[in-house]
Order: structure tokens, then sequence, then C-alpha cells
């Protein structure tokens, strides 16, 4: 059994981690840090409450931090983790700072220790979806994807929305659809962004277009603050047919609504389900696609695995660290109001 600590209790560590932790039967949740309020001991009255990181640091029966604070403290709590010679997940993004992702997956491998980015997107019932679309031939050669991730809110709501480095649409949401782009598709040829702040309360970037070259492919990604209308999550377009699939992912609204895993928490409605309308023979083949069922508490199965057997981890840190490259040069794109080439993630 994996003794964890999870670092802060914030939204995230509240809706995915503490709660995936808490089921599954692989892992033991020790500790929470929460320096303001009692919340986390409410709901895990078994847990002890901490309010000095280094009250899991110094404790030996430790063996996993999970890293759920504001990102511009991610690099420096992980690498106190990993020299604390514990194993570690960090909220995505990963950190702020190429050269910071690259220091910690250097560190991981000198401590000999496992580090890990919680990009939970690549568990979505929709992604999978797309994925086997994609990867067993059913829409011919894909030519095009868009995928997006929108919301309606035009009020600030927390640090995220607030100017610092890390802040801002694209770490937020971007993280997640570039990781997506990067899981399937792998390395672009180039890369071409617009990013704006479209809200006037905005003082940081709350609306971005990102376009990927790939071979005889273009992938576009897209989020926006001020989507009243529900937009397509995912269309994907090949030269047998096309998928478009409305509504989000449903695991994390469900969460949110009791803080516990339940198996089946992935399952789509069936009036969400994606439409899927292929070339067989000739003819047009129209129909709802059942969406493959997602399950995050595949990332800590994963983990477990990966601590206990070396098994490869779902999401390497170097994967993670890609993720960054390309928010960088997105934002390179967008200053320089130009297309850029992606060289080696070096």
């Amino acid at each position: 059994m994996i003794k964890t600590a999870i670092i802060s209790f914030g939204v995230s560590a509240q809706t995915f981690h503490a709660p995936l932790i808490n089921a599954n039967p692989n892992f033991q949740l020790k500790k929470i840090l929460q320096k303001k309020g009692h919340e986390a001991r409410e709901r895990y009255p078994e847990i002890v409450l901490v309010q000095e990181y280094k009250e899991v640091l110094n404790d030996p029966e430790i063996d996993l931090v999970v890293i759920a604070t504001p990102n511009k403290l991610h690099f420096k709590m992980a690498k106190q983790a990993l020299l604390a010679h514990k194993h570690v997940v960090v909220e995505k993004p990963f950190t702020v700072e190429v050269n910071e992702a690259e220091e910690l997956i250097q560190l991981a491998k000198k401590q000999d220790r496992i580090i890990t980015v919680f990009h939970n997107r690549r568990l979505d019932g929709d992604f999978l979806t797309v994925k086997k679309l994609v990867e067993d031939g059913t829409l011919g050669k894909v030519v095009e994807l868009e995928s997006r991730f929108d919301r309606f809110r035009n009020f600030i709501k927390n640090w995220k929305e607030k100017e610092g480095k890390g802040h801002g649409i694209l770490y937020d949401l971007g993280s997640h659809l570039i990781d997506q782009a990067l899981a399937l598709f792998g390395k672009p040829g180039q890369i071409e962004a617009d990013i704006r702040k479209q809200r006037e309360v905005s003082v940081i970037e709350d609306y971005f277009e990102i376009n990927l070259y790939y071979d005889n492919l273009k992938v576009i990604l897209k989020a926006s603050m001020l989507a009243k209308e529900k937009m397509p999550r995912f269309s994907v377009f090949g030269d047998k047919g096309t998928f478009i699939k409305y509504g989000l992912d449903p695991q994390e609204d469900r969460l949110k609504a009791n803080f516990q895993y339940v198996p089946n928490i992935g399952e789509d409605t069936e009036e969400d389900y994606g439409l899927l309308n292929v070339e067989i023979n000739g003819q047009d083949k129209r129909k709802k696609l059942k969406t493959i069922p997602g399950d995050y508490m595949q990332f800590y199965d994963n983990l477990y695995h990966a601590i206990k057997h070396r098994e490869k981890l779902l999401v390497p840190p170097e994967d993670a660290k890609a993720v960054l490259k390309l928010i960088d040069l997105a934002y390179q794109s967008n200053r320089e109001m130009r297309r850029i080439i992606v060289d080696e993630w070096t």
C-alpha cells in the first residue's frame, strides 16, 4: 500500500486526487496539508491534517506526495519532495518553465523516484473515443481535428485568472488540449497561435486558438471564457468520414457533486454520444456512437504499478515537459504574429 500525502486542499485536490486516492485500495491517504479550515479532516476523518510541508517531507512513512498547489509552487515543492526521497504527482501544468521541468526529470532519475503529472483528460471518454477512431482507421486518413474546451464566465473567479506567470487560460485549459493533441499525433512541425483577452475584466488571456501543423494534418485547439452556446468538443475529419462530439466528459461534474469516486463514473449520457458519418462501399453510414467510458482512476492504478512493478507511466514527465514547450512557442507565435517551426524538445 502506498502511503500518500496531498499538498493543499483546493479544487483539484477535493475534486480529483482525494476521492480517487481514498477509493483506491492500493493507496492510503495519510496526510493532507491544509493551512486554513478543516474541510479535509471533516471529509476524511482518518487522515492527519498538517499545516507545514516539513511535516510531510520529514515523515518516513509517506511514499507519495501529490502537489495540488498554485502553479508557481509546483517546481519548488516537487523538488523538495524528490530530495526527501518521495514519489511525486504534480497537478498540471507540470511547472511554469521548461527548464524547471527538465530539472525535476533529471532529479527524479538521480533519486530513483517516479514523477508524473495529472493530465487526467487523457482518460476522458470523449478523447478515448476519438483516439480509437483515429487509431483504428474508421475515419480513414485524418486531415483535420478541432478540439475545444469552452466555458461561459464573464467575471474573474480565482487565482488562475489573475496576473502571474503560469496563470491564464493557456496554462489552465490549454495544457489539457495540447497534451491530448500530443498523445494523439506526437510533435507537430509548426505552431501558430492567437491569444487574447476578450473580457473587459480580464487582466490575463482568456481566449486562445492554436493551430498545430503536421504532414497533411491540421489540429486546431480553442478555448474561450465567453462561449455561452455549446460548441462541439471534438470535430474530426478524415477521407472516409467525420465524427462530431458535443458535451464534456461527465467525471468532473459527478465528482464535484459528492466528492466520491464510484464505478462507471465516466459513463456518458446517450444524448451526448457523438455523431459518426462514414462512407462504406459508396454508402453513407450515419449513426450515434456510444462514448467509451472515461475513468480517471486508471491514472492512479497505473501509478501504483509504475511504483511497485516499474511499469510504463501513463503520463511520462517528458510528455508534460513537451506541453510546456508548446505553450512557450504559442506565446512566441502570438507575440511575433507568425508561424513557428517546432524544433527538438531538448
